[in-house]
């Protein structure tokens, strides 16, 4: 008599099955689990945005680049030259007039309007138009020999963010985006901020935040300067949650059928995964960008109560709250379009720089103190520069100003990995040109991914037959200013 318990071979009772579903869904648990700790290898194809582990142990986790854009003057804020006052009205020897943009306007040498003192226990010259930033030069490491390719500004934003002068490359967010991957499931991995005041956004307008020939998921989710900082971010009211989930799951399916009949169309991948990304954030978003539940200590310490700056302050304080939330990339813009928009000082160096100086001056430290407090400073990477410097000459105009310079700049880098108080490279006696210690645009990002524990040669991608990576073919990590 066959026993009713038992079951015909390859089959199995109600028993086996509750015993073996019920441990399926277990590792289904366990396995997403795995994946939100980046303990699991996924397919790229299935999740482009996974975190990755880094090429090597990671000095920063996130970087937080403030993009000082028109080009700042490093002889009238961090390169102190003595001798442009002692040299005032002297023509420069064998100066190529086409170096800067208008070969007509070419005056002779220009002390800086602004005071130098020394600061910090490193004795770092600062221009007066910092009195906030003074406080911390200790936590700088400045580099003051680079150079770059370029003295229009549209191909030098793009050589800044991207590490070549042309259209169509990834930026160094998107690169980074690449690499790591995110460390947040509800927020996108690379955010932009752009000047608030009408004043426009920088030459070359997306392109600098582009992932270029990456697939599009990598890009920068540009932040609106005004209004509304993400648009559609609220479910509409005739719609609730499960309504919306089924409305999503419903077109994925449609697409991913399309997708699976065009393999090649990445755009439509990508724009699979912002659909799910923009449904996460609808919960993360307002809570990560409500500046009001920062206690007043904090809102006054970047100076949101200051009318001068309290624009800047909201996006430096934005891209605290944002890395603090596993946010990898943020960068912010001072300055828009052009010229008096932004640092472009062709007229009026003086008031342009003071002006925008103003902006940014306090809301930075305030940021470098804030992430110092809560412990986040050793783990984020601060980086300040533009797209290249200024010319120790006058431009002639009613009110001199400085025409544009690719043969030296400074920036500063502060946070994960950094060795502060300490400045690398040096100008000529009148900051004109890069001499000592001088590096490249290509070294800066290769410096930049070394801290964040990638190998800018290993970081690569392979497009049009050829491999590519952010610093082309060159690219040295700058070690002296490391930790």
């Amino acid at each position: 008599m066959t026993d009713p318990h038992e079951t015909a071979p390859g089959l199995w009772s109600r028993r086996d099955l509750l015993r073996r579903a019920g441990g399926g869904l277990g590792w289904l648990g366990f396995l997403s689990l795995l994946q939100r700790e980046g303990l699991l290898a996924i397919d790229d194809s299935i999740d482009p945005l996974r975190a990755r582990s880094p090429h090597f142990p990671a000095s920063a986790k996130s970087v937080i680049w403030l993009f000082i854009n028109g080009g700042p003057s490093h002889v009238d804020t961090w390169d102190y030259k003595p001798a442009l006052a002692k040299h005032a009205g002297q023509d420069l020897p064998d100066f190529d007039k086409h170096t800067g943009f208008f070969a007509d306007a070419v005056g002779g040498l220009m002390p800086s309007p602004f005071r130098f003192r020394q600061r910090g226990e490193c004795g770092k010259w600062v221009s007066e138009i910092f009195p906030y930033l003074g406080e911390h030069v200790d936590k700088m490491a400045f580099l003051h020999s680079g150079h770059t390719e370029s003295n229009n500004h549209s191909p030098a934003l793009l050589m800044m963010n991207c590490g070549v002068p042309r259209l169509g490359y990834p930026c160094a967010g998107s690169w980074v985006n690449y690499g790591l991957g995110s460390s947040s499931r509800d927020l996108p991995a690379f955010v932009v901020m752009s000047d608030p005041k009408g004043r426009g956004l920088p030459k070359g307008y997306a392109l600098n935040w582009s992932a270029g020939y990456l697939p599009s998921v990598y890009q920068g989710t540009w932040l609106k300067p005004t209004g509304d900082p993400i648009e559609n971010l609220e479910r509409p009211g005739e719609m609730n949650d499960a309504q919306q989930r089924a409305q999503l799951d419903l077109l994925a399916n449609l697409n991913r059928e399309h997708l699976e009949a065009h393999a090649r169309a990445s755009e439509l991948s990508a724009r699979l995964d912002s659909f799910e990304l923009a449904y996460r954030m609808q919960a993360s978003a307002p809570e990560a960008l409500n500046l009001e539940a920062e206690p007043a200590h904090v809102r006054a310490l970047y100076g949101l109560d200051d009318p001068s700056c309290q624009h800047f302050a909201r996006q430096c304080l934005t891209a605290r709250r944002l890395v603090e939330r596993g946010v990898r990339f943020v960068q912010i813009y001072s300055g828009g379009m052009e010229n008096q928009r932004s640092w472009d000082g062709h007229s009026d160096i003086e008031g342009n720089h003071r002006g925008f100086a103003q902006e940014t001056d306090q809301p930075i430290a305030g940021l470098l103190a804030d992430l110092e407090q809560r412990g986040l400073l050793d783990e984020t990477l601060i980086v300040w520069g533009g797209e290249f410097g200024r010319l120790p000459i006058a431009q002639i105009s009613e009110r001199p100003g400085r025409d544009h310079n690719p043969h030296a700049f400074t920036f500063w880098l502060a946070g994960g990995g950094v060795r502060g108080g300490v400045s690398y490279g040096e100008t000529d006696e009148v900051g004109f040109r890069s001499e000592v210690d001088r590096y490249h645009v290509n070294d800066l990002h290769a410096t930049i991914l070394h801290l964040l524990g990638l190998d800018h040669e290993r970081l690569t991608y392979v497009h049009n037959g050829r491999r590519f990576r952010l610093t082309d073919v060159a690219g040295r990590v700058i070690r002296e200013v490391l930790a």
